[in-house]
């Protein structure tokens, strides 16, 4: 919620109760944690401030030359793309491995390929990126184009002008009118609303629909800026990311007054239901809160592409050794050699044709050494997969356009879709093992429906929906009924003792706690028509809190029905008669008091306090000494609340004399104005005043669980994932959620730590592990298990709340904590600050491989997103800062389960064979220009003609795999849905790990041995030259892959098969057309081997040798020791699994049986 401004000048009591005096809202202690983002603990001067001159830009901008207020979000320029977007893509290593050896290939003693064809894949690569990145840059260019001359009102020589947004300035006065986006941060001065007050909607900054007011001051809100000139200077912060905070001082006039976050309009709002606005310049452009939270989230890496890259310096090892085999060998022969070089075919040193012999390039034993590792680093570069890089760009944004288009995660109450932020980290979906959830809005609705109350000692609980034909009575405005937006339950009785106004006691105490639901707010009632019933008007609530909502309209349907606010009054229908109350001050909710307050004058002449907030907070402020019963009973009433998961509040008042009313004005007035530590003065005034309160009573909300949210929980640790929930909740509140959403079960044991300090949580956590250990103890003993066992036998779970996490996180007892966790199925954590679920993520992602998830709606919950490996964004109704700070956005918490389940296994599969499939693709090309190198006395030239090479990666064989990681599917939707254990591949990583990799390449080298060697001898006694058998040997190792992939895809469609069989079609044609061109090697090569019998025999033949070892060990390994995602596939496929000992799908150990 934001603040509201303090009133100015003085003001007595006798003179208040005069009734002339139009008071402002009072600006309260909200925000002191957020304002020390700001300069709000120390004094502004001249040296860590700007200075802003009123209608003054010039001599603004004389000091400092402030930024402009252009915008850019584009990266580049025309003359940078080129430069920078080359940079920023050599920053992957492999990149400048294969410019190396592009480079190396065009020195002449290194000439291996064509100068042309060396280039070619990395260039491929390269111009693909840099088109892509060209186009989202263009679009950013249009986009900052259209944004920087869009027009606003400024006041130029005494008139307002319209002037393009780019040329604005700091310093100068804009106007704004109703609906218009605001150009730049701006000071208000004043409003078309005589009270100051402007609306403003903010859902482009934070994503936040509701209107929030913001206030001018009241020495500026009567000049006109056409007619009056306006002179002042403003002393503000330096531009910062705090969107909430603002700190700065006006002086005008000779006074100087203390501006604060409601004097503030940020760029990107929206005025709305205010005629005009007009205020002066602060931040421009860049410098604009707007633009300095526009920096996206960092970029996050997969898990798997880091275990690659492991995988990838093994293969560069090997590289280095195949090279180094070659070298040495070459050097030997060379050695072996010498006395022959001069006449030796193939390697004369001498040229003989003109007279006296000189030497051919020859550079000496060393050198030519040294140009022969050299030139096998070029001729088995492709070892390195560079095509690999765009395969799984290409491939994550096949997989992100299937999850976007995935209609069961398509939200129809919010009209949302899934959105796929991030693009690197689909993978990681699969291999998620904790999930880190906040409650509110995450797990339950954020629809606050008001349920009970306790008044007075008395739960009134019996509620039944107020009759929709039963308006509240008397309310009207412009002749038609008024009535709120949203109907809510009543009980009969409390509406009986509701409207007897204040003739008994009961009826006094029900009469001043609705009044206190209707006040003690910043709700703005707006009217909007009815479309149902012209003769309708309805009130819509707009509040920064649902909470704040609820209880608003739960005051409206008793009768008491906020209809206006302004920034000096409110009027309330009490029972349909209008009653205006004056607004003496307001002190809004911060996070040290956890509780508000506001000061009304009431029409009586009185003045009250009324206070409502967290139990915690107001049992320390309300007096003791009176009412202990009513006490009592409420305190035992909020226990019965909360433990059934209701949110509730405490609401107090009290009255003040002439004196304290006094009293509690100056210090305000002091604390309002004051340009040191401001924030903590102002929540000292608000202790004050709100002590020795007597108690109303208490309210309990009800948060509803999302659909399906219990039935997502049990799938997700069925599937082995561990579910932390983090929330700001009371611990009753948070555990009865937890039992209702089926993360506690009664078969848990309960581990709850609540520490004061350091030496007491330290005592909690070793007492939690020592009990946690006898259970593990007593589990193992009893059952006979191991240790993996006994979270299913006697699972635990840790409840613990913020205050014990002050003195644990960031300490010595960390590892305490995280041992302690490790042992329990479930972590419930109470009372948490935003930067403690940060903590929480960290202390777990920190201690451990395991890939963790965050999940959240709420700004509270962007750090927590941010930390953790991969965060997802709920699309709620606390706007829209934790889907912008994620990297996966969705509307309700259930899509997590087909979102992990299903396209995360999916995704982490397809990927991880991919990755697999590119290395042994690569890899046996390789092994056969090895193979060849062997026979030809090292001499590194190749059979398979240069373009052959190029085209291997990119055309041959590129587009099979990159439509198999797109479009495969192991399992289907329903068997990984049934079966969430099979999610367990992923945490085993059984789809990409060591293991495959060698086993991997053991079946490389196998069929590199078939592929070369079997063409080899069946020529052996032949003529054929070295351009005929290298087509042969190009063919049989494209059909060769591509069958080797067609082996295991599971699903086949119509563009697989196209794919890979056009891709064999693809290549026949290529090479005809490579034979075809007399100025290549190898003229004519393939119509002449191709037209013998023997051709197609060494193709068959390949084929059958190298696929047929594979095809049964696949079959031995799948049918003795088949895994959990074969069985599945055996009983989609069959209907039921085979009956054998080893088939029983494998079940988590967090629970004791499968839940199907």
């Amino acid at each position: 919620m934001d603040s509201q401004n303090p009133c100015e000048g003085e003001i007595s009591l006798n003179q208040w109760k005069g009734g002339n005096s139009v008071r402002e809202v009072r600006h309260g202690s909200r925000g002191g944690d957020l304002e020390m983002l700001g300069l709000s603990q120390k004094e502004i001067g001249d040296d860590d401030a700007r200075l802003v001159y009123l209608n003054e830009p010039v001599k603004s901008n004389e000091r400092y030359e402030f930024s402009g207020n252009s915008i850019r979000t584009s990266k580049y320029s025309a003359f940078s793309f080129l430069p920078r977007n080359l940079f920023r893509q050599f920053h992957r290593v492999a990149y400048i491995y294969f410019l190396i050896i592009a480079v190396l290939n065009q020195l002449p003693q290194l000439a291996v390929f064509g100068r042309g064809a060396s280039i070619m894949p990395l260039a491929f690569v390269l111009s693909v990126t840099a088109v892509k990145d060209a186009y989202e840059d263009w679009r950013r260019h249009r986009s900052d184009r259209v944004e920087n001359n869009r027009l606003a009102w400024v006041l130029v020589d005494d008139q307002f002008q319209q002037k393009k947004w780019k040329d604005i300035q700091v310093g100068e006065i804009i106007r704004i009118q109703t609906n218009e986006t605001l150009p730049c941060d701006m000071v208000l001065l004043s409003t078309s609303e005589p009270t100051g007050v402007a609306y403003v909607q903010t859902v482009n900054l934070d994503g936040e629909s509701n209107l929030k007011t913001r206030y001018a001051k009241q020495e500026t809100l009567p000049r006109i800026p056409e007619k009056e000139m306006i002179n002042g200077l403003i002393k503000c912060e330096r531009p910062n990311r705090n969107i909430y905070g603002f700190q700065a001082n006006m002086e005008i006039e000779g006074k100087r007054l203390s501006l604060g976050p409601s004097n503030i309009l940020l760029r990107g709002c929206e005025l709305k239901n205010t005629a005009w606005a007009i205020g002066v310049a602060v931040y421009c452009g860049r410098e604009t809160k707007a633009m300095l939270n526009s920096s996206g989230a960092s970029s996050k890496r997969s898990q798997l592409e880091t275990l690659m890259n492991f995988e990838t310096i093994i293969l560069s090892v090997f590289l280095i050794v195949l090279c180094s085999i070659v070298s040495i060998c070459a050097a030997v022969w060379l050695r072996r050699r010498r006395d022959e070089l001069d006449i030796l075919p193939f390697y004369r040193r001498k040229d003989f044709a003109h007279g006296d012999p000189k030497d051919f390039n020859y550079y000496g034993w060393g050198l030519e050494i040294f140009f022969t590792f050299l030139m096998s680093v070029i001729v088995f570069q492709i070892m390195i997969p560079i095509s690999l890089y765009i395969s799984m760009e290409l491939v994550r944004v096949g997989q992100a356009y299937f999850m976007i288009r995935d209609m069961i995660l398509y939200d129809e109450d919010s009209n949302s879709r899934f959105q796929c932020r991030s693009l690197n980290i689909n993978e990681d979906l699969g291999q998620i093992k904790y999930v880190f959830s906040d409650k509110t809005g995450t797990l339950t609705e954020n629809k606050m429906e008001f349920q009970r109350a306790s008044i007075w000692g008395v739960d009134y609980s019996d509620g039944r929906t107020s009759s929709q034909n039963d308006p509240v009575q008397g309310s009207k405005i412009d002749g038609k009924i008024l009535q709120p937006k949203m109907k809510v339950k009543v009980d009969p009785q409390l509406l009986e003792l509701s409207r007897r106004g204040k003739d008994t006691k009961g009826a006094k105490n029900v009469h001043d706690f609705f009044l206190a639901l209707a006040a003690c707010n910043t709700i703005v009632p707006l009217v909007v028509d009815d479309r149902l019933d012209s003769t309708v008007k309805l009130l819509d609530y707009q509040g920064e809190s649902p909470d704040e909502q609820a209880l608003a309209y739960a005051a409206a349907a008793y009768g008491f029905m906020l209809t206006e606010r302004t920034s000096g009054h409110i009027i309330i229908s009490i029972q349909g008669e209008r009653q205006r109350f004056n607004v003496l001050g307001l002190h809004e909710f911060d996070s040290d008091r956890k509780r508000m307050s506001v000061i009304l004058g009431c029409p009586d002449k009185t003045v009250k306090v009324f206070v409502k907030g967290a139990d915690t907070s107001m049992f320390s402020v309300i007096d003791r000494s009176l009412n202990t019963n009513i006490i009592h009973a409420t305190e035992a009433h909020l226990q019965t609340y909360s433990s059934m998961g209701l949110r509730t509040l405490v609401i107090g008042i009290r009255e003040l004399n002439n004196s304290e009313f006094e009293q509690w004005h100056l210090e305000f007035e002091a604390a309002s104005t004051a340009i040191i530590g401001r924030a903590a003065l102002l929540r000292k005034v608000a202790s004050n005043v709100e002590n020795s309160l007597t108690i109303l009573g208490a309210s309990a909300i009800e948060d509803k669980l999302q659909q399906g949210v219990p039935e997502a929980i049990e799938s997700l640790r069925t599937a082995g994932i561990k579910v932390w929930v983090l929330t700001g909740d009371k611990q009753e509140t948070a555990i009865s959620i937890g039992y209702s959403s089926k993360l506690l079960t009664s078969k848990m044991t309960s581990i709850i730590i609540n520490s004061n300090s350091k030496e007491s949580s330290r005592k909690s956590l070793e007492d939690a592990l020592v009990a946690s250990k006898k259970l593990m103890i007593v589990s193992g003993t009893t059952h006979n298990t191991g240790p993996s066992d006994e979270a299913a036998v006697n699972p635990v779970a840790l409840i613990i709340d913020g205050t014990s996490l002050v003195y644990i996180l960031d300490s010595e007892l960390e590892e305490q904590l995280f041992e302690l966790a490790s042992r329990c199925s479930v972590v419930l954590c109470c009372r948490v600050a935003p930067l403690q679920k940060a903590g929480i993520v960290s202390l777990v992602k920190n201690r451990t491989r395991d890939m963790t998830l965050s999940i959240g709606d709420g700004a509270n919950d962007v750090s927590m997103i941010q930390m953790a490996d991969v965060g997802v964004g709920i699309s709620g109704r606390e706007g829209q800062q934790a889907v912008m700070a994620s990297d996966f956005a969705m509307g309700q918490f259930r899509f997590l389960v087909p979102l992990l389940l299903v396209h995360g296994h999916w995704n982490y599969q397809r990927m991880g064979y991919m990755i697999l499939y590119n290395f042994y693709r690569n890899a046996v090309f390789v092994l056969i220009l090895f193979w060849y190198v062997l026979f030809t006395s090292f001499s590194l030239t190749t059979a398979i003609t240069e373009w052959s090479s190029m085209l291997y990666s990119i055309i041959y064989t590129a587009l099979p795999t990159i439509v198999v990681g797109i479009l495969d599917k192991d399992l289907s939707r329903r068997t990984l849905l049934k079966y969430p254990q099979l999610y367990g591949a992923g945490h085993r990583r059984e789809a990409y790990n060591s293991k495959l990799f060698w086993l991997t390449m053991i079946d490389t080298l196998w069929q590199s041995v078939a592929v070369f060697f079997i063409p080899l001898y069946a020529y052996w006694a032949s003529t054929i030259d070295g351009s005929s058998i290298g087509d042969l040997w190009t063919l049989a190792v494209v059909i060769l892959v591509n069958l080797h992939l067609a082996m295991d895809i599971i699903r086949w469609s119509w563009i697989s098969h196209a794919v890979i069989w056009g891709s064999i079609i693809a290549t026949f044609i290529c090479v005809i057309i490579i034979d075809s061109v007399p100025i290549f090697a190898g003229y004519w090569a393939i119509f002449h081997v191709a037209k013998t019998e023997l051709f197609w025999l060494c193709l068959l033949a390949i084929v059958a040798a190298a696929l047929i070892p594979r095809f049964v060990v696949k079959f031995l390994y799948q049918y003795y020791s088949p895994c959990d995602i074969q069985i599945a596939r055996e009983a989609e496929k069959f209907g039921s699994p085979r009956e054998s000992p080893n088939t029983k799908i494998e079940t988590n150990p967090i629970l004791g049986s499968p839940h199907g």
